[in-house]
């Protein structure tokens, strides 16, 4: 069977998607389509802006999604998948590759999602940090020691869990996870505290967009962040798609799931390579490609 997944923020790179504008013209006609629908021109960021303006979230998320839900419909046929998932971002990726979510749909979700993030990132100094070479259950169990805000955010792979909080509160558990042996505690270049209950106000904000935008019945099952199981009811997809803002990424456990019933191979459909490396650090076996 085979897994196609979608990254998420991070994966992003100057001139990112230019290659498959020049190449196929159907392909351009859904990158002028994202620029009509988002008012500014997206995809000349993408291509010649630099690693700093791609790094702003209004411009992240948007360029992120249009490039793997492009080069997922210029496969044309040969995309068939018989499951997805997306990381974070990549979620709304993989709905749209499904069939679950229309294009348009997708993208003013995607939209209105970064500039939500980007106001409750706005509200509190916040961040996250990587924690290497540390048991998820110790990550989680020094975590709740910590005064104030600090969860774990995004279970990675083995050994590799990113904590998010306020600044403070992050920086303490950095200090008190490299006491207790974890390898590295590093905190992230990120603009706030994704994946935390610092996203309350996107959370809110965004649940009403989401309920009113059309979901249907994807091609194949999609494993979902919050819970890591696959699910193809239209209900349960929003239900879920709306905890994901507060809830940790289960990245993790969804490819645990997803081998355990029957991914071989692993699709990657979108800039990087970081979802391949990932899925390598669990199953040797498993065979990973570029979309």
């Amino acid at each position: 069977m085979t897994a196609y997944v979608f990254p998420g923020q991070g994966s992003q790179f100057p001139g990112m998607g230019k290659d498959l504008y020049d190449a196929d013209s159907n392909a351009r006609i859904w990158f002028e389509h994202a620029n009509d629908l988002l008012g500014f021109n997206l995809t000349n960021v993408m291509f010649n802006g630099s690693e700093a303006d791609l790094k702003q979230t209004n411009v992240t998320q948007p360029a992120i999604f249009l490039h793997s839900v492009v080069k997922a419909k210029v496969m044309g046929d040969a995309f068939q998948p018989n499951m997805v998932a997306g990381h974070s971002l990549g979620e709304f990726s993989a709905l749209v590759a499904a069939g679950a979510m229309e294009f348009g749909d997708g993208m003013k979700l995607v939209a209105a999602r970064a500039n939500a993030m980007q106001k409750a990132c706005e509200l509190q100094p916040s961040t996250m940090a990587a924690i290497l070479g540390m048991e998820d259950a110790k990550v989680e169990e020094i975590c709740k020691t910590i005064p104030g805000v600090v969860v774990p955010a995004n279970y990675n792979c083995p050994g590799q869990l990113v904590i998010s909080g306020t600044v403070e509160a992050v920086n303490a558990a950095c200090e008190a996870l490299k006491a207790a042996g974890a390898k590295r505690a590093l905190v992230l270049p990120v603009g706030g505290a994704f994946h935390s209950p610092l996203m309350e106000p996107a959370r809110a904000e965004l649940a009403t967009a989401i309920q009113f935008t059309p979901i249907v019945n994807p091609r194949c099952a999609i494993y979902q962040n919050v819970d890591a199981r696959p699910h193809t009811e239209p209900a349960r997809i929003k239900a879920n798609l709306i905890a994901q803002l507060t809830a940790p990424v289960r990245w993790t456990q969804t490819m645990q799931n997803m081998l355990t019933d029957g991914a071989a191979k692993v699709v990657e459909v979108g800039p990087g390579n970081v979802l391949q490396g990932l899925f390598k650090k669990v199953s040797k076996e498993v065979e990973t490609v570029a979309g």
